[in-house]
């Protein structure tokens, strides 16, 4: 059977990802957050990442591309680097009072842009979707894992 590519999973998901960041970007812009910096602000407002380190294994992002964002984020005056007491060569990261008096807006304009695009969905569907995304996600982590290292040319 010869399928169509352009139906395959890989590049529905790909499109509606491309769909949510578009739509999410244009919503978080008035708040002065970008749809990259959610990860970051979420897991430093609860507490599971505090490092730069950290945030870039949060987030699934290399370091280069996170020491980046948190430079801009800085800029922005979203977050604050404080001394690590323990380890004199990093950092401690936090929100500023900006990032968290802007955050629950922010994540409320997400919240609505989900409910608008899933409006055609029942709970159970919707729900269904999700953990249907999140077996892929854990299938795509474990099949890169063990994939050999890229070649350099």
């Amino acid at each position: 059977m010869d399928l169509d590519v352009l139906s395959t999973p890989g590049h529905l998901i790909s499109l509606a990802a491309r769909g949510f960041a578009r739509l999410s970007e244009a919503r978080l812009k008035p708040l002065g957050f970008g749809v990259g910096h959610l990860p970051v602000l979420v897991a430093l407002q609860d507490g599971r990442a505090s490092t730069q380190r950290d945030l870039a294994r949060f987030a699934k992002i290399e370091q280069p591309p996170m020491a980046q964002m948190l430079a801009r984020m800085e800029r922005d005056r979203l977050i604050e680097r404080t001394p690590d007491p323990a380890d004199g060569r990093s950092s401690r990261i936090t929100l500023t009072e900006v990032a968290e008096a802007r955050l629950p807006d922010a994540v409320a304009v997400l919240l609505q842009g989900n409910r608008e695009v899933l409006r055609d969905f029942t709970d159970e569907e919707a729900g269904q979707l999700v953990n249907l995304l999140t077996r892929l996600i854990a299938n795509l982590d474990r099949v890169a894992s063990a994939e050999p290292p890229a070649r350099q040319f």
